[in-house]
């Protein structure tokens, strides 16, 4: 009998790599960038005492005392002071930070929505169609978009609603562009003609192939605009067309601290540093997240 050879052993199988999806990436990326944690905890910071408000507030952010208008930072019992009519400053920045952030936040949303809704339906179909919408909207770049919210705003009235409205209708047109140039690139891809060939139906091939690309790019853009919603609405308030006293807002306390600006310097900049504040991180948070999205990388 002929000695059997020993078989090879298998050899010792790999660990599987687990796979990492494109958002596992992102969130990398993000927490390897200082800038970018840095502006998320300050956001934080800001959302969570606006959330917060109502337990966290040491006073009664509406109970006003004119023998204690215009108290200095670090007064007893008034950490930040209080504004023109007495009332506690920093109970009145805490909740008037959810006005603030809220008016910054919702039209952005609602642009967000609603512009790529359009620029998918201009950039899908195309001809007429794109050919229409497009110039329509190209109207509204005939204006700053700083004159353009005022008009608007001061048409509908003054009011917080309205002002939202307004903001919505200025960042539109800007989503509508970016939704419009990214879908009507994706439609000239090769699978989107297979995917028509292969019989499915166009809203089918926009759901399934086509959003899938473009929200990512309209997504980093409308975080950019956070910080310019931001501003829009605290000027809209600072011009008495947002928010109506006595609720407390950045924008509108920026305006009624306007004669303590002189007497009390500090308290009347708060609202301002606020406002500037927040739309810095919102920016930097957008750049850092524009930058961990980019697949180039």
């Amino acid at each position: 009998m002929s000695a059997t050879l020993p078989l090879p052993l298998p050899a010792a199988a790999a660990p599987a790599q687990p796979s990492r999806s494109y958002w596992t990436v992102v969130w990398r990326q993000l927490r390897r960038d200082p800038m970018a944690m840095a502006s998320a905890a300050v956001l934080l910071l800001i959302v969570g005492a606006a959330v917060f408000a109502p337990w966290l507030a040491p006073a009664d952010p509406y109970k006003a005392s004119m023998i204690k208008r215009l108290l200095p930072i670090g007064s007893p019992g008034f950490l930040l002071g209080t504004d023109e009519l007495g009332r506690d400053l920093l109970s009145r920045l805490m909740h008037g930070g959810r006005l603030s952030l809220l008016m910054g936040v919702v039209p952005v949303l609602a642009a967000f929505g609603i512009g790529t809704t359009i620029g998918l339906l201009a950039g899908y179909v195309g001809g007429r169609v794109n050919m229409a919408i497009m110039r329509v909207l190209d109207i509204f770049y005939a204006f700053p978009s700083v004159l353009l919210a005022v008009a608007i705003s001061g048409a509908l009235g003054p009011g917080m609603s309205n002002s939202l409205i307004a903001l919505t209708l200025v960042f539109v047109p800007q989503v509508v562009r970016v939704a419009e140039s990214v879908t009507t690139q994706v439609r000239q891809l090769d699978y989107i003609e297979a995917a028509r060939m292969s019989g499915a139906g166009a809203f089918s091939i926009i759901r399934t192939h086509v959003l899938g690309n473009v929200l990512g790019p309209v997504f980093v853009y409308a975080t950019g605009l956070l910080s310019v919603s931001m501003i829009l609405a605290s000027g809209l308030s600072f011009l008495g067309l947002g928010v109506k006293p006595p609720e407390p807002e950045w924008g509108l306390m920026l305006n009624t601290l306007r004669s303590a600006i002189y007497s009390n310097p500090w308290v009347a900049a708060l609202p301002g540093v606020l406002i500037f504040v927040t739309s810095i991180a919102f920016n930097l948070l957008a750049d850092s997240v524009r930058s961990a999205m980019d697949i180039r990388k």
